[in-house]
């Protein structure tokens, strides 16, 4: 009954920001108009009276669905239609508490340093988990019903529309709790998960960074945007920066890791999961040794990957090793495009159509009706996001834009998002949800239209050359990155469940799983230890980031699918979309003949990586 947001996954390398709001250069470019959003779709205002209605009106909705379910639900087992208007009602509730909970998020993303939205948002989120106790029993007793008495009806029409949400709940029977236990966990998550991700997240907004040459203290995005700064001096001093305000507030960081890793190890001990990552992956519909396979594909790759890669890059810089603030530096000649919104819109829905008209049709929407907050403020979330709101009114997409090539792929991302959360809304609130090995399959493939289409139009070698190395290390940090950050999730969590750890063995940790990755090329200096600090990730979504490395390869295979002219591709790839969260992966990747189960599978997406560095490779050997 919350909000699902889409954010792109995050490196050493945040979404660029750099005005002055933030605490940046004042001179900044002329960017032309950019939006805010309009989230009057959702409520008016922190004083609409519809929210205080609304809310009354759930809890009513609540008790009324209490009163008229708990203890009855198995009575309506024969009954397809009876269970049905049950099902539908607890639907209905679903789609009115999450628009409530997507207003107060999407207020408070947009200004986190703001009491009176900090105040509002922490009031509904309190308000609307009261309620949601109130209807932990329909689940629970859903599952308690006996297979043999409910299979009957599920051929009726009405209940038939809930099958698959059925069959998806009844794969979290074994892991749930007595109703009063499951009650307790959600109104102390307030107190607990909740408030300390709260923490983390108003910490990391006010923290301010004394970056050697700015002229102000800047904040946290600004700063992770001079490590793509060409002034090696700059990218030095902002690595310098972040190492010192991260250690001076690593005990709270380490306080909130430790916290909320014992917080998981509890729910999973009572819950029986047996991996530190079991839950994520019911949460995400896919089998375990499915993501092992992922796991073992991408980290045998490294040396042929990042490992390479990185080796050329610094010889590119003429430099016998890269420091680690020199991963994202720009080429030596890359051209400093600077691209106004108005273009940047252009770009995205220009290699939308390309592909598909009706495509191109709804991302337009976005721009025309308010749905995107693209300008940067103080106090704003770092980062992007889609979030899905509910299917009764439309998503939100944010974003820091600044013009940068970067910001225009970031566009066409979080676009594909909403596009895929536009044509999954027909499948209703309990539906629509994709899981999140699914739901970067269009921002992922949005990105590739929108990188391709800017390259078939560059004829520069030398700039061709820079969009193709800039598009590597995109894929590295989607694929190698988020892999080598599951891989410390595993280390901290596992590390957990002995005890609490110290800031020592959270670096160490860190260290471990970046060497391995990035390769001898890259020289991690004293101070990256600490660089685990301020992954929003860790903190909201645990092992959420494994989801990018599996949309990546699988966005790459579609791709080469889509080139080789794959019968029916385009309508087979909408019907993916519009399926939400209503199919099986196996199910939706059948018809392109994939198998995410198979290994091969995992090579395929990342010899398309491996292919643009050999790309790469072959261009420097011409150029010799």
């Amino acid at each position: 009954m919350t909000p699902i947001s889409r954010a792109r996954p995050f490196s050493d390398l945040a979404q660029p920001a750099a005005q002055a709001a933030h605490g940046a250069a004042a001179d900044a470019p002329d960017l032309g108009s950019i939006p805010e959003w309009d989230l009057s779709d959702l409520y008016k205002g922190m004083d609409d009276p519809a929210v205080a209605a609304d809310l009354d009106r759930a809890a009513a909705d609540a008790l009324r669905i209490k009163e008229a379910c708990q203890g009855k639900l198995f009575g309506m087992a024969g009954d397809g239609a009876k269970l049905a208007d049950a099902i539908a009602s607890y639907e209905q509730i679903s789609d009115l508490m999450g628009k409530l909970g997507s207003f107060a998020g999407l207020l408070y993303a947009a200004n986190q340093a703001d009491p009176a939205r900090a105040k509002f948002y922490g009031d509904v989120s309190e308000k609307l988990t009261r309620i949601s106790t109130d209807l932990i029993f329909f689940e629970l007793e859903l599952n308690q019903i006996d297979e043999a008495a409910l299979s009957p009806s599920l051929s009726n029409p009405k209940l038939a529309r809930f099958k698959p949400w059925i069959e998806d709940l009844r794969k979290e029977k074994p892991y749930q709790l007595d109703e009063k236990i499951e009650q307790l966990f959600t109104e102390k998550s307030q107190t607990g998960r909740g408030a300390f991700g709260r923490l983390f997240s108003e910490t990391m907004t006010g923290l301010r960074f004394d970056v050697e040459g700015a002229p102000q203290p800047l904040a946290l995005e600004a700063t992770l945007n001079l490590l793509s700064d060409a002034a090696e001096p700059r990218r030095h001093a902002a690595a310098e920066a972040l190492s010192k305000v991260f250690k001076d507030n690593i005990r709270l960081f380490t306080l909130i890791t430790n916290t909320l890793a014992k917080d998981k190890e509890i729910s999973d001990r009572w819950r029986g999961f047996s991996d530190v990552a079991d839950s994520r992956h019911l949460a995400n519909r896919v089998e375990a040794p499915v993501v092992n396979a992922l796991v073992e594909s991408v980290r045998a790759a490294y040396p042929r990957l990042s490992h390479r890669y990185y080796a050329m890059k610094a010889r590119w810089l003429g430099m016998d090793r890269l420091s680690h603030w020199d991963r994202n530096a720009p080429l030596p000649d890359k051209p400093e495009q600077v691209f106004t919104w108005p273009q940047a819109q252009n770009i995205v829905l220009k290699a939308y159509g390309s592909f598909a008209p009706d495509m191109a049709n709804i991302a337009g929407e976005f721009f025309d009706k308010g749905w995107i907050d693209a300008p940067l403020r103080e106090g704003k979330a770092q980062g992007a996001f889609s979030a899905a709101t509910v299917p009764s009114v439309h998503p939100y997409v944010l974003m820091n834009y600044q013009g940068k090539p970067r910001d225009v792929m970031t566009l066409a991302h979080e676009l594909g998002h909403g596009v895929h959360q536009m044509l999954a809304r027909a499948q209703g609130p309990l539906l629509a949800p994709t899981p999140l090995t699914l739901a970067e399959t269009a921002s992922v493939f949005g990105e590739m239209l929108t990188f391709r289409a800017l390259l078939a139009e560059t004829k520069s070698p030398r700039e061709k050359k820079a969009m193709i190395a800039g598009k590597v290390e995109d894929m590295l940090n989607t694929v190698v990155r988020q892999i080598a950050f599951y891989q410390f999730e595993r280390k901290v969590h596992e590390g957990r469940r002995k005890g609490e750890l110290t800031s020592d063995q959270l670096n160490e940790f860190w260290l471990d799983v970046q060497k391995e990755s990035l390769g001898p090329a890259i020289d991690l200096k004293p101070g990256y230890e600490v660089y685990w600090a301020y992954i929003p990730h860790f903190i909201n979504s645990p092992f959420y980031v494994y989801a990018y490395a599996y949309g990546d390869c699988l966005v790459n295979s579609l791709y080469g699918l889509y080139q080789e002219a794959h019968p029916d591709f385009v309508t087979k790839y909408f019907d993916l979309l519009r399926a939400g969260g209503s199919k099986h992966h196996s199910e939706l990747l059948a018809p392109f003949g994939l198998d995410a189960a198979d290994p091969t599978f995992w090579s395929k997406g990342l010899k398309v990586i491996e292919g643009m560095i050999d790309e790469l490779e072959a261009m420097d050997a011409g150029s010799a």
